[in-house]
């Protein structure tokens, strides 16, 4: 009889341990299911960080840097992740899906830069036109770009340095600068205030600066190469300058000593020289022309100037300028539109088919690695 009364209680504890163990399981799966997410992370990212697509409407993840730059991931602490984004102040014209993205990122990336990422991208200082086509192609951009610099977008009823162009026996290069009445130049050198600065390396070609002080203007050589410091000549109003122009000055920090002092942003010179004003810029610049027209830009310097006759080189990039064949390209088209932009207009290019074909160090396009080409300021006044 004891025995029996033993047996079910023991039956009876075993019964209320198994309910008891079940009822807990079932509380902690469901439980977990709802904890997991917040504990994991998932909630957090999934709600607040999702880029949308501008172009379907649907979430999706971006990884292009044109597509709202983003350049990374960062795991914080309590196990977030949190996207950072960084901004390239050039792609903001085709970044439709960055601003859907930066509106739910600012709060939370504002106070951390990212590390080393933005060193893979390109960062250029103007903003960069639309791409050509929805694919990025160079085909396509070299197209683009190479039909803009062919096609002249005023005329110009009177010029000098024509008869190099007419003539190919002529030696020296086809320079050419507009005397139109309808611009400034003719007056200037009427006047006998034409000021023309001319840039290079070793000049050997001085047709064009030779006739320009012929008709009285004012002309300065700037040459590294030269032996004395301001050299005149005697007959002519000619300078010389052992100074080069860059898109930068000398840095501070660095002894003059280990640096070359010789080399000055035009504005500094300008500044230096107590010069307003140059009616004509011509420059040879062995392909440092696309950062030297960056930073007459970026520093409104170009407003100063009434005309600009730059020789441009296609083989290559170009100095400091980087990125894949597309990009450069975009960079170049896009920086010829800001000079459109002030006021600058094509009026002369030249294709020079001495020249080896090279387009980006390619046989493309049937492409010159070097063009002549002649803007005027159409909104320019002389001082």
């Amino acid at each position: 009889m004891h025995k029996d009364k033993s047996r079910k209680a023991f039956a009876l504890v075993l019964c209320l341990l198994f309910t008891a163990g079940f009822i807990c399981f079932q509380v902690y799966v469901e439980f977990g299911k709802k904890a997991l997410p917040f504990f994991s992370g998932q909630h957090t990212a999934a709600a607040s960080h999702t880029p949308v697509d501008s172009n379907t409407g649907q979430a999706g993840q971006v990884t292009s840097a044109e597509k709202g730059g983003i350049t990374g991931d960062s795991r914080s602490q309590d196990g977030v992740i949190k996207r950072q984004v960084t901004y390239v102040r050039t792609l903001k014209r085709d970044s439709a899906a960055a601003k859907v993205t930066t509106s739910s990122t600012d709060k939370a990336v504002s106070c951390c830069p990212l590390s080393n990422n933005h060193s893979k991208f390109p960062r250029w200082h103007i903003d960069l036109q639309p791409w050509a086509s929805p694919n990025h192609s160079l085909s396509d951009e070299a197209m683009r770009f190479l039909n803009y610099i062919n096609t002249p977008q005023i005329s110009c009823g009177d010029s000098l340095g024509s008869e190099m162009v007419k003539k190919p026996e002529v030696r020296g290069k086809p320079w050419m600068v507009c005397l139109d009445d309808s611009y400034s130049l003719a007056r200037q050198i009427k006047r006998k205030q034409c000021r023309v600065y001319s840039l290079g390396l070793g000049i050997d070609d001085k047709q064009i600066e030779m006739s320009l002080a012929k008709v009285g203007c004012e002309v300065h050589f700037f040459d590294p190469s030269i032996k004395q410091t301001h050299l005149q000549d005697s007959e002519l109003r000619m300078w010389y300058h052992r100074l080069s122009v860059d898109w930068r000055d000398p840095n501070p920090a660095i002894p003059a000593h280990k640096q070359n002092s010789h080399t000055k942003k035009l504005g500094s010179i300008l500044k230096n020289f107590g010069h307003r004003k140059i009616d004509v810029l011509k420059a040879d610049m062995e392909s440092a022309e696309w950062k030297i027209l960056e930073n007459l830009i970026l520093e409104n310097v170009i407003d100063d100037i009434g005309q600009l006759v730059f020789e441009v080189h296609l083989h290559w990039p170009g100095f400091e300028v980087s990125g894949d064949d597309s990009t450069v390209v975009r960079y170049w088209y896009s920086l010829l539109k800001e000079l459109e932009r002030s006021h600058f207009h094509l009026f002369y290019s030249h294709t020079d088919t001495s020249k080896p074909h090279l387009f980006l160090r390619k046989k493309l396009f049937n492409a010159s690695s070097t063009y002549t080409m002649g803007w005027i300021n159409t909104r320019w006044r002389p001082q």
